[in-house]
């Protein structure tokens, strides 16, 4: 039962925010989707209020169960590091994630001038639910969903199906490349039902601008994770969300 303690108390802490992410993502989704989607989500549930409060409790439950278990994961890989900064380290996650948001805010322009509805999306994202559920909900609960269980998941199990005889401090590091490339690739593919909601359809480029953007990304949030532990990747990836929308902000 000790044991259990850390991940039981990591977990529980990642309640309150797994909430509060919830709510502000129902609200951004009435600000952004169409009306007949929400209108066929209310249809569902029966309300508004309802949608929201589903949606803040179907959060939390990810929270818990990948936080409690990702934990678990990531201590048995020696992926588990302890919650706390060193300078060096977090000067390295800012530099990169401020570059990270500043190549990204730029899809306003690149892709925007060739996709239909880009730019109309970015600047729909620039409301206070939008913000708040892009750092609360991508920063934390996206990297403890993907980075934490999932990637640390899919290492585990090519770990014991490859390389069972390697002890943990032995486990190659290609295994860990692989599952964050996996990770970074159904991260990317997570994003494909609120692209089609967002424009219609799925077109080549607009796959290839889903998985270049959140894929590649992906790999970043990954990559600091692995190397520095979890607390960083989420770092990184609200920061990124906040400099990208600073600079939509400021230039859109």
């Amino acid at each position: 039962m000790a044991k259990l303690k850390k991940p039981f108390l990591f977990a529980l802490c990642l309640l309150p925010i797994a909430i509060i992410a919830g709510v502000f993502v129902g609200y951004y989704q009435l600000d952004t989707l169409a009306d007949e989607v929400i209108a066929e989500f209310v249809a569902q549930v029966g309300s508004t209020d309802v949608l929201i409060v589903v949606g803040a409790v179907q959060t939390a439950g990810y929270a818990l169960f990948c936080g409690f278990f990702g934990y678990l994961l990531a201590d048995k890989l020696g992926l588990w590091k302890p919650i706390r900064f060193k300078k060096r380290k977090l000067t390295v996650t800012l530099a990169i994630s401020v570059i990270g948001g500043i190549v990204f805010s730029l899809d306003h322009w690149v892709f925007g001038s060739m996709i239909d509805g880009i730019q109309a999306a970015n600047a729909a994202s620039l409301t206070v639910s939008g913000v708040i559920a892009s750092v609360l909900y991508g920063g934390i609960i996206e990297e403890v969903l993907m980075r934490l269980f999932f990637m640390s998941l899919i290492a585990w199990i090519i770990w014991k199906v490859f390389y069972r005889k390697h002890l943990r401090e032995n486990i190659p590091v290609g295994v860990f490349i692989a599952a964050n490339i996996i990770a970074a690739l159904v991260f990317a593919a997570g994003h494909l039902p609120a692209t089609v909601a967002i424009f219609g359809e799925l077109t080549p480029l607009i796959l290839f601008r889903c998985f270049l953007l959140n894929g590649g990304f992906g790999l970043v949030f990954g990559w600091l994770y692995r190397k520095h532990g979890i607390v960083y990747s989420m770092v990184s990836h609200a920061v990124f969300h906040i400099v990208s929308k600073l600079i939509w902000i400021i230039f859109i």
